[in-house]
């Protein structure tokens, strides 16, 4: 498949709607990520620390990276120096090494709180409580190296379609609620701005359905080998 026409169709799918495209690099080469940014996209989405760390110190500068898998403590140091936005924020101890590390580099890091909204056991993420938990932890506002910018969530893998919209709602409200009664906004380190939500098999969808971030990959690449 072409690249460069798989793009340029999401991207028109897309142009509708308040809805950047992040490409999913994992697994991915060199060269069909460089085929990527000769059409443009600047937003590349990994899962992997040491394979973004790879292709970071190979590819251009002005690529803005994305942590779009789950991220270990201990895994940060890694990616603090370039990292663009982390999208997958599911404890206080997490958010704490994130701004530990930033600090080191004089960043301020925006970050996202993964939400489970899935009816798989295999995905991880905070619910309801624990999000809020987090925006008003006392703690929170002595973080001055990272910034929550919004919720990233992962629809149950299925074909219903039903389901999936059902969990994007989902998220979609949570995030208008959090907006709405400004919590954790008094702290300084909350801005509600992103929704990170959709994959390769419903992000018009999930654009449809408010996110302001696809992560895709497939759907641009084919399936992976």
């Amino acid at each position: 498949m072409s690249i460069s026409k798989e793009v340029a169709k999401i991207q028109a799918e897309l142009h509708a709607y308040p809805c950047n495209l992040i490409v999913v690099t994992k697994t991915r080469s060199i060269k069909e990520l460089q085929d990527v940014h000769a059409c443009g996209i600047r937003d590349f989405g990994e899962n992997r620390v040491q394979e973004m760390v790879d292709k970071q110190a190979q590819l251009p500068n002005d690529i803005k990276w994305h942590q779009i898998g789950h991220l270990q403590t201990n895994k940060v140091k890694y990616i603090a120096p370039f990292i663009h936005l982390i999208h997958s924020v599911d404890s206080f101890s997490l958010l704490k090494e994130i701004n530990k590390q930033a600090e080191k580099h004089n960043r301020v890091i925006p970050c996202l709180l993964q939400i489970y909204i899935a009816q798989e056991d295999t995905k991880f993420g905070l619910d309801k409580q624990e999000a809020i938990d987090i925006l008003q932890n006392p703690e929170l506002v002595n973080l001055a190296n990272i910034q929550l910018v919004g919720l990233m969530g992962m629809a149950t893998f299925t074909e219903n379609t039903s389901q999936i919209q059902k969990e994007f709602k989902q998220l979609k409200a949570l995030f208008d609620l959090f907006k709405s009664e400004e919590i954790g906004l008094d702290s300084q380190r909350v801005v509600w701005q992103e929704i990170s939500m959709g994959m390769s098999g419903d992000y018009l969808l999930a654009a449809q359905e408010g996110s302001t971030m696809v992560r895709v990959g497939s759907a641009i690449f084919g399936p992976r080998a």
